[in-house]
């Protein structure tokens, strides 16, 4: 064991600069790369459980409080942020975090990583082949769908362990928000989903013989601690990077790769 940790603590670096670096440039959420990375890692030291996916999905969001708030801070200076979207959604999108807590508590691994390779092929298939025209409307939607919108945001997030930039920035740019400003905006989207569900992970139970060391109920402090180290020094980066350069082909890219993950992602829920 002790032999691995000198892998593993590298592979944790690296996986947190590319996560930081996805979460300031394209708005996709590190999460998306963090769950399946927390997954793998964890299952290599020998902690393959029903519970895993909890902490996996827990650990990816408690990193994600570091990450948006970074990434909110670089965009806001350059007057990116939309603060009247973040306010009104901001009620929803933590009550859906909230439940979105409540089921994966009651799920198993294999179902959850299911579920993370089901949404996970969605996500990657419409960053594929999304087109920048594509509308809902010229404006974002009024209360009565909000109401319902925001906790959809929330909830798939939370099952997804990512930060919202995912769900936020497509929700956004369909409902006429510039990109860079729903980019900008979705980092914010973030903190609102992580912090009340990181909470409340806290307190979810698992078996002390089942969890990796430094785990609290079902966040793992210790793959926190390495990830968000580098995920605060390359966040920044990928939203310079983000403001000088159109990231579509980029994007195009990191679909098909998580079109990859997520695919075997779904084929481990399914025992293949």
């Amino acid at each position: 064991m002790q032999a691995d940790l000198i892998p593993l603590l590298a592979l944790l670096l690296g996986i947190g600069a590319f996560a930081g670096i996805l979460a300031g440039l394209l708005g996709v959420g590190g999460g998306i790369v963090l769950v399946p990375a927390f997954f793998y890692t964890f299952s290599h030291m020998g902690y393959g459980s029903d519970e895993l996916m909890r902490i996996c999905l827990a650990t990816s969001l408690a990193t994600i409080i570091a990450t948006s708030a970074r990434s909110v801070h670089s965009h806001n200076r350059k007057g990116a942020v939309d603060w009247s979207i973040l306010k009104t959604w901001a009620p929803g999108i933590a009550v859906g975090a909230i439940i979105g807590v409540l089921v994966v508590a009651q799920l198993r691994s294999a179902a959850l990583q299911g579920i993370f390779g089901v949404i996970g092929m969605c996500i990657g298939l419409y960053m594929a082949f999304s087109r920048s025209e594509w509308r809902i409307a010229d404006e974002m939607p009024s209360a009565g769908t909000r109401m319902i919108l925001s906790p959809t945001v929330g909830f798939l997030s939370v099952l997804m362990g990512i930060g919202g930039g995912s769900f936020g920035v497509p929700l956004m740019t369909l409902y006429g928000t510039p990109i860079h400003r729903a980019v900008a905006t979705a980092a914010g989207f973030g903190a609102l989903i992580a912090v009340p569900s990181v909470i409340a992970f806290l307190f979810v139970p698992i078996p002390a013989e089942v969890r990796p060391p430094l785990t609290i109920g079902a966040v793992n402090l210790g793959a926190f601690a390495v990830v968000v180290c580098m995920t605060m020094i390359t966040t920044p980066i990928g939203a310079r990077i983000a403001h000088s350069l159109n990231p579509k082909p980029l994007k195009r890219v990191f679909a098909m790769f998580l079109l990859l993950v997520a695919g075997n992602m779904l084929r481990k829920s399914l025992g293949l």
